[in-house]
């Protein structure tokens, strides 16, 4: 009886040891044009880097030793369009390599083609990826977070996004949702020190019963 118990747990943890040493799941999408165009949104194992987590769900051709990224299924960057690749992770503009950055559970990693011209070579932050950062952050660090508005739409938000909410000024150093009124808008930029503001305006209950309303979107409108 023993001997059949050992046998088993070698077996549960030889499973478990599958998902590429960091345990659960992230997601991988391939979008072009601004996310316009789907091309995958696959789950890929926790624990890869950037790079084998897209390679698990495309066809990828790199340059400069593996460390950038040519082409996804055929898609190529061009200079001469303006045109390339480029990745976020839970909606923040990754900061290194594909080959340097580990997956976490509940990562969204999330590869873009679009054009590079009129100061379009670096954004920051998109709010496609809601709701994060709120959820996993970014590299495994999870920040403090705070809704800034009043009502039942806050309090929903709040409870989906794991947040506090306040109506004055919000704590340093926290990922930050401010609800508004007015013409629908859905935008992020970043804060000193590297925390995110996501300004929504709009009906904020509907968005906490669907928060993947404006999957793939940089912002709105």
């Amino acid at each position: 009886m023993r001997l059949r118990f050992l046998t088993i747990a070698l077996a549960a943890a030889a499973l478990a040891g599958c998902g590429g040493g960091g345990g659960g799941h992230a997601t991988v999408w391939v979008t072009r044009d601004e996310g316009r165009q789907v091309m995958v949104a696959k789950q890929v194992p926790a624990g890869l880097t950037a790079m084998q987590a897209l390679e698990r769900v495309a066809k990828v051709d790199t340059r400069y030793g593996g460390r950038f990224v040519e082409s996804i299924d055929g898609v190529e960057g061009s200079l001469s369009k303006q045109r390339d690749w480029f990745y976020f992770v839970n909606g923040i503009e990754a900061d290194r390599g594909a080959t340097e950055y580990k997956l976490h559970a509940g990562d969204k990693e999330w590869w873009d083609y679009r054009s590079w011209s009129h100061g379009r070579d670096h954004v920051p932050v998109v709010v496609g990826a809601f709701p994060e950062p709120f959820l996993h952050g970014y590299g495994g660090k999870v920040r403090p977070a705070v809704v800034v508005g009043s009502g039942k739409g806050a309090r929903a938000l709040a409870r989906l996004l794991h947040a506090r909410v306040v109506t004055g000024d919000p704590p340093a150093g926290a990922n930050v949702l401010r609800l508004g009124s007015g013409t629908p808008r859905f935008t992020a930029r970043q804060l000193p020190g590297g925390a995110v503001e996501l300004d929504f305006a709009g009906n904020a209950l509907e968005l906490a019963r669907r928060p993947a309303l404006y999957r793939y979107r940089y912002e709105v409108p």
